[in-house]
């Protein structure tokens, strides 16, 4: 790195997020020599956090306004509404610790081609990388669950496609605490998974592979500096590099400015391109950032349905909460969920789903449902997932009311799909195999929102300004030394969870960093 030597900066390079993009940052970068500093608006986690929020939703919810500084944000659009982690280590925190490569036919698609990069070959090495990190094994225990979702593949006739997920989880014998399994020693010890059924939540033993036992563990091992209540405000550039401006999310109180030679935003799709915008269009401190910043936002085509059983066994949590699949069609992925305790509250949001494929309240059955105890444990989510091939575009706008401007989705076409008719016809075929009763989530059936966890996009590698927020570096057309390492870069959808690929394109863009001169 070449830097102004009459300048003194806090740190070589500074990173702001930590989930999958920030956290191979941090350890590539000091890997290389580079001296790096995180920054994360949340708090380090622990077990007993975790072990509390998965009973009490209070506890798990992120919303500074509120006063809760839990873990779990929900962003409301008017297109869609996102679930993102917050806290050391991202959405590593509260993902179902599932880790899948798309089908080669998703790098076909027009994004992944528009940049002129072949990415199926360029992600591959990395795509193996990304895996050994996080420890991607199969599912090895099938439990009841699974045996009802294997029941509705085959009556919707795709039981030979059903097979276990790979995920990111350390398996033993249960409960057992092992030395590091996976970093030769320099990783921490790791309990075996109990199968309590409670990743959604985060792991209150320490067995999922999240990030902050992964990646981030290693950075601070190299020499990487945590800074967690740190939310970035502003990014301005000065002589050798960047000035970045933080506030204490829960108080508003500002931090000191930090100063870096690099700078690389992985806040998530939505903290991303927000805090870009704002530096653009309110600040000004970054006037040549790309006109494209906000758009070719997409989401998986995906809906959240499920099914209440109604004789299920004493308990369908028994297990990791991602632990089949199965492909109902060719573009289309399944996965089926177990929830933990805070998630009863979802009963309040359940709209049954009758086999003609209408939705009804059904008062008599919303009210025995939302009195009834322990519904997470009678439950099977489905998630399904597919390419959508829609777009979305990210503004900051000034609300009607004249408060400070904010987030804001912009359908130029068709919305983010909230139902799909493969979803229906899985859930009505899970109810019909276990004489259950399918229902869809209220944001979907009473609004018309799609329910995500998977945006991607908003600021898309590109050949260049006028096609691209980033180059093929992830470097930002127009500011030399500003990256964009997260979701946001990924310039189409890949229709499964995305944050293996994530990862795997963190890994490819720090691969070519060069190591940082003495």
């Amino acid at each position: 790195m070449t830097m102004n030597a009459s300048v003194t900066l806090d740190t070589d390079v500074l990173v702001i997020g930590s989930g999958f993009g920030g956290a191979v940052t941090a350890l590539r970068a000091a890997e290389k020599g580079y001296r790096v500093i995180v920054l994360e608006q949340g708090r380090r986690v622990t077990g007993a956090d975790f072990d509390a929020a998965s009973r009490d939703p209070r506890r798990l919810a992120w919303a500074p306004g509120l006063r809760l500084g839990g873990y779990l944000a929900t962003h409301v659009l008017p297109d869609l509404a996102v679930l993102a982690g917050v806290g050391w280590g991202g959405g590593s925190l509260v993902y179902g610790a599932v880790l899948l490569e798309p089908p080669a036919a998703t790098f076909a698609q027009p994004g992944w081609r528009r940049a002129g990069i072949d990415w199926r070959v360029e992600l591959a090495p990395h795509y193996a990388t990304a895996a050994r990190m996080l420890g991607r094994t199969p599912v090895a225990t099938m439990g009841a669950m699974d045996r009802y979702l294997a029941a509705a593949a085959t009556a919707v006739g795709a039981g030979a496609s059903l097979a276990p997920a790979p995920v990111g989880i350390h398996f033993g014998r249960p409960g057992a605490i092992d030395p590091d399994p996976y970093f030769g020693g320099e990783g921490p010890p790791r309990a075996a998974c109990t199968a309590c059924g409670r990743c959604l939540a985060g792991c209150p033993v320490g067995a999922k592979s999240s990030l902050d036992l992964t990646y981030l563990h290693l950075a601070e091992r190299r020499g990487a500096q945590a800074r967690t209540g740190y939310h970035a405000t502003a990014i301005t550039p000065i002589t050798g590099g960047y000035r970045v401006d933080s506030v204490d999310p829960l108080t508003r109180r500002p931090h000191r400015p930090l100063t870096a030679a690099r700078v690389v935003v992985a806040a998530g799709v939505l903290g991303t391109v927000e805090l870009l915008l704002r530096c653009r269009d309110e600040l000004g401190t970054l006037p040549r950032l790309s006109p494209r910043l906000g758009q070719r936002v997409r989401t998986n085509g995906e809906a959240l349905v499920g099914v209440e059983h109604a004789a299920p066994p004493a308990d369908l949590t028994t297990g990791v909460a991602i632990s089949s699949r199965f492909h109902p069609d060719e573009r289309t992925h399944v996965t089926q969920n177990r929830l933990p305790p805070a998630h009863d509250l979802l009963r309040l949001m359940a709209t049954r789903i009758d086999r003609d494929g209408r939705r009804r309240l059904a008062p008599v059955a919303a009210l025995r449902r939302a009195l009834r105890r322990d519904w997470h444990k009678r439950v099977t989510m489905l998630t399904v997932m597919q390419t959508w091939g829609g777009e979305l575009r990210l503004e900051r706008r000034r609300p009607w009311w004249r408060g400070a401007p904010r987030l804001t989705s912009v359908a130029d076409g068709d919305r983010p799909p909230a139902r799909l008719e493969v979803a229906d016809r899985v859930a009505l075929a899970l109810a019909a195999a276990t004489g259950g009763e399918a229902f869809e989530l209220a944001l979907a059936g009473r609004f018309g929102r799609a329910v995500t966890a998977h945006v991607l996009g908003g600021c898309a590698i590109g050949r260049g300004p006028d096609d691209g927020v980033l180059d093929a570096d992830h470097q930002a057309f127009g500011h030399a030394g500003l990256y964009v390492v997260d979701g946001a870069a990924a310039p189409d959808d890949v229709g499964v969870n995305p944050s293996l690929t994530i990862t795997a394109m963190a890994e490819r863009c720090l691969a070519r960093w060069p190591r940082a001169s003495s």
